[in-house]
This record gives C-alpha cells, sequence and structure tokens, in this order.
C-alpha cells in the first residue's frame, strides 16, 4: 500500500500540522460541511459557524486521530478501533462522510502548505486518508 519512503513523508507532514491541528481540521470542516451540506446533519446540535470553538474542537480532534494512526500505519486497525466504534455505534456517522471529509482535507492541505504540498505528497496523503477513511467505515459492514 504505502512504501516506507510515503510513510516518512506522511509522518514528517503530520509533524509539521500538529502544532495548527485546530486550523487544520476547523477548516476541512468547513470545507465539507459548505461543499456537502448533507454532512452538517450529526453536527445540528452543535455551532459549527467559521472559527467557533467546537469546529475549533472537533477539527483538533480529527487531525490528531489522523497524526496518531499515521504513527504506525500497520496497527491502524487497532489505533482507530475506539473511533470506529464510536462513529459506528454511537454517532451513527453516514461513512460516506469520511470519503468526503478526506478530500475537504487534500483540499485544505494544498492550500496551507502550498508549493510544500508536492504532487508526491498529494498522493501520499491521499493514499493514507483513504486508508484511514476505510478502516472508519469497517465497522458499519
Amino acid at each position: 500500500m504505502l512504501s516506507e519512503k510515503e510513510k516518512k513523508l506522511i509522518a514528517e507532514i503530520l509533524e509539521r500540522l500538529t502544532p495548527v491541528a485546530e486550523d487544520i481540521g476547523s477548516d476541512a470542516l468547513l470545507r465539507m460541511f459548505v461543499t456537502f451540506p448533507g454532512s452538517k446533519t450529526y453536527f445540528s446540535h452543535l455551532d459549527i459557524s467559521p472559527r467557533s470553538a467546537h469546529l475549533l474542537s472537533h477539527g483538533k480532534k480529527i487531525v490528531l486521530a489522523i497524526a496518531e494512526g499515521a504513527k504506525d500505519i500497520s496497527q491502524l486497525t487497532v489505533t482507530l478501533a475506539p473511533l470506529q466504534t464510536l462513529h459506528a455505534y454511537q454517532l451513527r456517522i453516514d461513512p460516506g462522510n469520511f470519503k468526503l471529509f478526506s478530500h475537504c482535507m487534500l483540499v485544505t492541505l494544498a492550500c496551507h502548505m502550498g508549493d510544500d504540498f508536492t504532487p508526491v505528497a498529494h498522493a501520499a496523503i491521499d493514499k493514507y486518508l483513504s486508508a484511514f477513511a476505510a478502516v472508519l467505515a469497517e465497522k458499519y459492514r
């Protein structure tokens, strides 16, 4: 799936993003909500306006979970097991939203990283986020 070079690149990128996890995550969430309005259904009880505390908090949680999973991609299923259960059984999030968020995350990274988001970086992060979304959706089967 991912080469060692890609895994290293992903780790480097996510390490850079950890200090700005709130900004990156909230921007990606907001992009998803604006572009795919149906995804807001699960957040109707929260203030999801730009830069709101709820949006910043949840965005940070997502980016930190993505970074945590990248520490050992071979153990992604184990690392994400609690989130799988939470999203599938308690929150009952439509698993299609994971793919939508992944796409919005790629756009956000491209905007944030500029020229550092090379085609190689884009491809590596895309592969990783696809795997991340697929693992989150496993409990739905």
